[in-house]
């Protein structure tokens, strides 16, 4: 991987990635606009730092390089500007985005990336990596589901990216995928139980990012997603939706940007080992009512998207050398670029199948001959 460049690299996450790349032998390109940030860590990793804006000549700064790996949040403000260089460049694109905007933005791009021979490749991190692949694996039970509900269950702390992101999207709208098309819909505004593993927990609809991927990966038309929350958050969830003229005035987001970088770094070690995360799934073919189910578990968040974020960096140099099979250009998901099976390849990630098409049948079956 030495023709590649993580831009944003000294964030929380960035780090967590750049030593895992140099861990496995590799010598990345680490990179950012402060100097004094890049410097630092290019001098501890051993490896060469570069430093620049988003709104320098980013065409120059990537010349030379196979694979730019985007860590710079929030994404909605960074994607652009090193998606235009790359297509000018010939350089794949990769990032650790969550944000359905960012998303749907690249998936509109696929044409151009195309053209261009360009991979355009988000989310290969937590977000969306185990979700997509979960999905994938769903439609390959059920090629026939319409429907598709995604549940994530997440413990720990938050980075303070993360966390900078968050309080950007508050007040926005929620996002579902319904018959084909991207739908705004009201903060928090369904809730279901969702078994997780310790049976059933509240979960409420948030705007994840695969009511655009899964929907790209699988092609079933309506997609919904859910996080486990306590009932209580809804209610707070609801609140913020109805003050978000308030939330979306400058001074109110600056303050509580400059609270998080005062007080949010992110999980320690210790805390990123000891850490989980579930992601649990549901496919429905809504004619005849068959069904299956699965769950996903995987460490801690930001563990998953160090190892995920240089696996699909390594893949996408493989198939550059034809060691793999190259990744096709254009936009892409993990499922799509690798398989549902990519989740599998990560270090302490399971899956478990809890109900199959037949299984349902078979339910189905047994109530109408109660009824009768």
């Amino acid at each position: 991987m030495d023709s590649l460049l993580i831009y944003g690299s000294y964030g929380y996450t960035g780090r967590l990635i750049a030593r895992e790349a140099v861990s496995r032998g590799g010598s990345p390109v680490v990179a950012g606009r402060r100097r004094s940030a890049v410097t630092r860590q290019a001098d501890a990793l051993g490896v060469e730092g570069r430093t620049f804006a988003l709104s320098d000549n980013i065409e120059a700064q990537l010349q030379g390089f196979d694979a730019v790996l985007n860590c710079a949040g929030p994404f909605v403000q960074t994607v652009d500007p090193l998606v235009d260089a790359c297509l000018e460049t010939g350089t794949d694109y990769l990032d650790i985005t969550g944000e359905c905007r960012v998303f749907e933005r690249l998936r509109q791009r696929d044409g151009a990336a195309r053209d261009a021979d360009v991979t355009l490749l988000p989310g290969v991190g937590f977000e969306v990596v185990p979700s997509d692949c979960l999905a994938g694996f769903l439609h390959e039970q059920l090629p026939s589901a319409t429907d598709l509900s995604l549940g994530v269950k997440g413990n720990g702390p938050l980075s303070r990216g993360t966390a900078r992101t968050f309080v950007e999207q508050l007040g926005n709208d929620g996002v579902v995928r319904r018959n084909g098309r991207l739908i705004k819909v009201p903060a928090a505004f369904r809730t279901r139980e969702i078994d997780f593993g310790t049976g059933p927990e509240h979960a409420v609809t948030v705007p994840w990012g695969d009511v655009v991927t899964a929907g790209h990966s699988t092609g079933i038309d309506s997609i919904v997603v859910y996080a486990a929350v306590p009932p209580w958050a809804t209610r707070a969830m609801t609140a913020v939706d109805s003050l978000g003229w308030l939330l979306e005035r400058g001074p109110v987001e600056t303050l509580l940007k400059r609270l998080i970088d005062a007080r949010v770094d992110g999980p320690s070690a210790r805390e990123r080992a000891r850490d989980t995360a579930v992601v649990w799934g549901e496919a429905v073919d809504d004619s005849t009512d068959r069904r299956v189910r699965a769950r996903v578990r995987t460490p801690n968040p930001y563990a998953l998207t160090a190892e995920a974020a240089v696996s699909a960096a390594e893949r996408v140099f493989d198939g550059r050398d034809h060691t793999r099979s190259p990744v096709p250009a254009g936009f892409q998901t993990p499922s799509s670029a690798f398989s549902p099976e990519f989740v599998l390849e990560l270090e302490g990630t399971t899956r478990e199948l809890l109900e199959t098409p037949a299984e349902s049948d078979e339910s189905e079956r047994s109530a109408v001959e109660s009824d009768d």
